[in-house]
């Protein structure tokens, strides 16, 4: 049976992005702790969650417990020896003079009984009562919080159910809650009373978490439908060191009643103010996990922790160990841990770097081969492309282009050929390798020949990119490359130097540091413009729309298209908006893409998602006319290609034009004719520039201005000449 992970809803947690991706990670249910919630929230935090999530939420009981009242300052510090005085009546919590929750209690208590305060921080003694106020001598000091657990060093009968917990019940009956949770379960009969309380068939999860709970477990089992265990207030009661045994004996007790348990408390304490779990923690939950435990409660983590993805993402990779590594008595194998990332497209990042041996390129004939080819070879090679492993036969070239798939089915939408002088074409044969140089010589990749062949021009150029005009730029570099083709596997002998290398991540790279940085969802975005508001209004916009926990922008570096920005210029004009902190900290990356536009539109949209899905990106950007040139596209065409692909594995964000409205001060798609917005493009910041005028703020950050407009006064040059 699979492990459960349960999440209690709080500060931290009550927000669309937490609760979306808490359900994308698989948690079984959600937790609305009723110490923590003033009733008149309950109704509208049940239809919250609902509005959010499909997967149940549980009302947790305040159940039979005193606790601290509130504090005006939060919390206060009591100094040992010193008098305080609980009141029956309301009072504004200070160090002297506070409540106990239920006030009422203080009926209950006697002089000489001895009181824990905030798990056992504070000790003290009663020393007198009256009909208004309990007067205490503090035994040992230190500092109370406000809503902190009370224990009486002998047994109060308290009801199973406070006044709020019934009215609680009350409204998640009628709003249909079918789950709760009996805290400080006593006996079984306080079980019943829960049920006489909720709506009928309601799976009721009874809390050991007092000593008479463990006294009457076994009756306890039998008329609730799971226990959960709750070793902090469990603590309470029984030695700290005992807990371990406990734990193990209640989890016993509900395997032979034939009942689920869960366990909570501190799995990963150190995680509501630290990214990472200590090694203590992570073997706790192993442990738990090997005790038998149906499933793991997170509480503080994600109600008042500063990650609760974080932390429901590290249950998770603990419960896939726990799964696959418990019963594993085979020798050790390194593997890697488990990844949360989107899986590479075809389920493998293909690797074809230095899997040949150097010394046999020496035999090989050389063939001199322009950036592009290289290009290619190299993202072949590194898994880019995966699952590609070289350059495409007559075959698969017929089916991308017809289907938009390879012939075993995987969506794919880029014809990936290497076009060569009809001379080589005719004296290469099948199995022959030739080595790849750039144009000093230099060997970098080998292609093992599997197929020659000869391509239709026009009517291959009209099923690519949808005509076969020379004006259209792709098609006019499709025809100069000519009509005879190589097909065949891609090795990678070693990569080209090129600058901006410390932008340039391969697919393992970029997932590896998508990882350490705790992401699991990543959108990405494509580019070959410095960045401009419209951009960055898109970027922004969608980090929001997909609760992604990351950005990551992947400039092309490839391209030597004639009045392009220099790709140094666009990377250094998102660095300089990281700098500049417009950015949310630690929530975006820029990474390099060594490859050149083929201006295919809606096919290459789908392609360059591709390549971003191989390094880790859930979700992709797609503005309008992606990739495409001037009106050789259909905006609409791009949404419906990706709509027949319902099978990429990753998730398209799709943006219409933006315009920025000078009234309303906002960013937004754009009207059509007559609409008020002022548009905004890469097209007019390239002239712009071109033409050494300024752009106002509302179109570019006047940072970015300031850098590039420095480098041309300068002398220096920003666009491909």
């Amino acid at each position: 049976m699979a492990k459960e992970i349960l999440c209690t809803l709080g500060p931290a947690s009550m927000n669309e992005r937490t609760i979306t991706r808490l359900t994308a990670l698989g948690v079984a249910l959600f937790r609305l702790n009723l110490s923590h919630t003033k009733l008149q929230d309950v109704a509208p935090l049940i239809e919250k969650v609902r509005a959010l999530t499909a997967v149940p939420l549980c009302l947790d009981t305040e159940g039979a417990q005193i606790r601290t009242g509130n504090f005006v300052s939060g919390s206060v510090e009591v100094k040992e020896n010193g008098l305080i005085y609980a009141h029956r009546q309301p009072v504004p919590g200070d160090a002297s003079h506070f409540n106990f929750y239920p006030m009422e209690i203080i009926d209950e208590m006697v002089p000489g009984d001895l009181i824990a305060i905030d798990f056992n921080e504070v000790l003290v003694q009663v020393t007198g009562k009256d009909a208004k106020k309990l007067e205490m001598r503090v035994l040992q000091g230190g500092k109370i919080g406000r809503n902190k657990a009370v224990t009486v060093k002998r047994d109060i009968d308290l009801p199973a159910l406070t006044e709020k917990d019934v009215k609680a019940l009350e409204i998640g009956k009628t709003m249909g809650i079918r789950h709760a949770a009996l805290s400080f379960a006593n006996r079984a009969s306080d079980v019943d009373e829960l049920r006489r309380h909720a709506a009928p068939g309601t799976f009721v999860i009874s809390k050991i978490e007092c000593r008479n709970g463990l006294l009457n477990l076994d009756a306890i089992a039998a008329r609730s439908d799971a226990l959960l265990i709750d070793r902090g207030d469990l603590s309470r009661q029984e030695p700290i060191e005992r807990i371990p045994f406990l734990q193990k004996k209640i989890i016993r007790h509900a395997k032979k009643a034939g009942k689920k348990v869960y366990v909570a408390t501190n799995l990963l304490e150190s995680m509501v103010t630290s990214p990472n779990p200590t090694r203590a923690e992570v073997n706790d939950v192993i442990n738990t996990l090997a005790d038998g435990a149906d499933g793991l409660v997170l509480a503080a983590e994600t109600a008042i922790g500063q990650d609760p993805i974080g932390c429901a993402h590290m249950i998770a990779k603990l419960i896939h160990e726990y799964e696959n590594c418990s019963a594993d008595d085979r020798p050790y194998c390194p593997q890697d841990a488990k990844s949360f990332l989107v899986a590479p497209h075809g389920g493998r990042l293909v690797n074809r770097e230095n899997t040949v041996d150097f010394s046999r390129v020496g035999r090989c004939p050389r063939v001199a081969v322009e950036k592009s080819i290289l290009m290619d070879c190299e993202q072949i090679a590194l898994g880019t492309y995966s699952p590609l492993t070289g350059f495409m036969g007559k075959e698969t070239l017929a089916s991308v282009l017809s289907r938009h798939r390879l012939p075993d089915g995987t969506a794919w939408t880029m014809p990936i050929l290497w076009q060569v002088p009809e001379s080589l074409a005719k004296k290469t044969s099948k199995g022959e390798r030739l080595a790849l140089t750039d144009e000093s010589g230099v060997v970098h990749a080998l292609v093992e020949m599997s197929e020659v062949y000869r391509l239709d021009i026009p009517e291959v150029s009209k099923a690519w990119f949808g005509t076969s005009s020379g004006e259209h730029p792709g098609v006019e570099a499709f025809q100069r490359g000519g009509p005879w083709v190589i097909a065949g596997s891609v090795d990678l002998i070693q990569r080209r130097r090129v600058p901006y290398g410390q932008y340039q991540w391969t697919p393992a790279q970029s997932r590896l540091i998508f990882e350490h940085k705790g992401w699991s969802q990543v959108v990405g975005f494509h580019t070959r413009n410095v960045i401009h508001r419209a951009h960055e209004y898109i970027q922004l916009k969608a980090l929001e729309r997909t609760h992604a926990d990351g950005l990551y922008i992947s400039p092309i570096i490839g391209s030597e298209r004639r009045g392009d920005f220099l790709p140094e210029w666009v990377i250094r004009s998102y660095q300089a908006m990281m700098d500049f902190s417009f950015y949310p900290p630690g929530r975006v990356l820029v990474g390099c893409l060594a490859t050149y536009p083929r201006f295919s539109g809606p096919r290459e949209a789908v392609f360059t998602a591709l390549c971003r899905k191989n390094m880790g990106c859930s979700h992709f950007i797609v503005g309008r006319n992606h990739s495409g040139v001037g009106d050789f596209y259909d905006d609409r065409e791009y949404r419906k290609l990706f709509d027949s692909l319902n099978d990429l594995g990753m998730t398209p964000v799709f943006f219409d034009q933006v315009g920025y409205d000078a009234d309303k001060k906002v960013y937004e798609s754009a009207g059509g004719p007559g609409s008020a917005h002022q548009m905004i493009s890469g097209t007019q910041v390239r002239a712009a520039f071109k033409e050494n005028r300024p752009l106002p703020d509302w179109f570019m950050r006047e940072e970015i201005q300031n850098l590039l407009r420095s480098e041309r006064a300068a002398g220096g040059s920003l666009f491909c000449e």
